[in-house]
């Protein structure tokens, strides 16, 4: 018996030792973003307690709550991109940026619209999600003044949020809409046709490759301090990738959370999805976004990327080179 009582407590005191010595991440995530469910993976698989980690998941209703989170010290890591980890770094808040997804939306038609390039959208009327300062917006523009079209002014920009322009564009009170991946998939499902892809429009402006826009945010201190655990954490997001990429059967909480009632539309977003896994290194990742980012600043001017001319060299993060 008092072998047996030994025993017990020496496992109560390890698992003890162990619930103490795990790491703790804070992340901040969208209810109903793509992160929050890949998390949500990680920690099913058991990913975040085999690398040590207590990942304390606070979920937020927009991207500006999570960038707030970060700023105030509420989270050490958010999803962002890095147009704005630039700006904010421009402005002496030294954020890092290791890249996340290149999934970016595109220019959805209906599917006899005549519309091929940029230039076809001259005269016509164009839904654009996410506001005048959005990035592919602001690609889309950029690439577009390169042929000597200023589609503020050629075209008949509408700005609205997302699911309220597939609708319109639904009902046919658009030519166009510039959409997030996601309402992009919808609208695929329902018979409308990819115009123009947003990665075309990246090589358009210099880029060899699909450019992760959105990555993982965080601090230079905060890398610092907690190098170890957070080399832990990406290779448990990778591996919790894989997963996802391999296994469908983990995809049905996805789907039940997406709400989505068949099967179509979450093998298109499996697909898309998958596309948008950077598959680059983070030089050749931060080579192009500097391409991107000057073809910015030409269209978004001071307001938009701060006293910046060029994006800031030290702003990407490689895990691996970190190591």
């Amino acid at each position: 018996m008092r072998v047996g009582a030994w025993i017990a407590g020496a496992i109560v005191l390890c698992c003890a030792w162990s619930a103490e010595a795990a790491d703790t991440i804070r992340v901040a995530v969208q209810k109903t973003g793509t992160v929050s469910w890949e998390l949500a993976a990680m920690k099913a698989l058991g990913l975040d307690k085999a690398a040590n980690l207590d990942i304390a998941i606070t979920e937020v209703a927009t991207t500006d709550a999570g960038k707030i989170a970060i700023q105030g010290g509420a989270a050490d890591l958010i999803v962002s991109d890095w147009l704005w980890a630039a700006r904010e770094r421009a402005l002496g808040d030294k954020l890092l940026f290791t890249p996340y997804s290149t999934a970016l939306g595109c220019v959805m038609t209906p599917k006899d619209s005549p519309v091929r390039t940029l230039s076809d959208l001259a005269g016509r009327s164009l839904g654009v999600a996410g506001g005048p300062l959005d990035k592919s917006w602001l690609l889309v523009q950029a690439a577009a003044r390169k042929d000597g079209q200023d589609l503020v002014k050629t075209a008949r920009p509408a700005y609205g949020a997302p699911p309220l322009l597939a609708e319109k564009l639904a009902q046919g009170e658009l030519d166009a809409a510039l959409e997030f991946w996601t309402f992009c998939i919808d609208l695929e499902t329902r018979g409308f046709r990819r115009a123009i892809d947003m990665a075309d429009v990246e090589k358009a402006l210099g880029a060899k490759g699909p450019v992760a826009m959105t990555g993982w945010v965080f601090t230079e201190p905060f890398a610092r301090e907690h190098g170890d655990a957070l080399e832990r954490f990406f290779a448990a997001a990778a591996k919790a990738r894989a997963a996802l990429a391999s296994d469908p059967a983990l995809w049905a909480p996805i789907k039940a959370r997406l709400h989505w009632a068949g099967d179509a539309e979450l093998d298109l977003y499996r697909k898309r999805w998958l596309e948008g896994v950077p598959k680059r290194p983070v030089a050749e990742e931060a080579e192009d976004a500097r391409a991107l980012y000057r073809a910015i600043a030409a269209v978004g001017g001071p307001d938009l990327v701060g006293g910046a001319p060029d994006l800031d060299s030290g702003l990407f993060f490689d895990p691996n080179a970190a190591r």
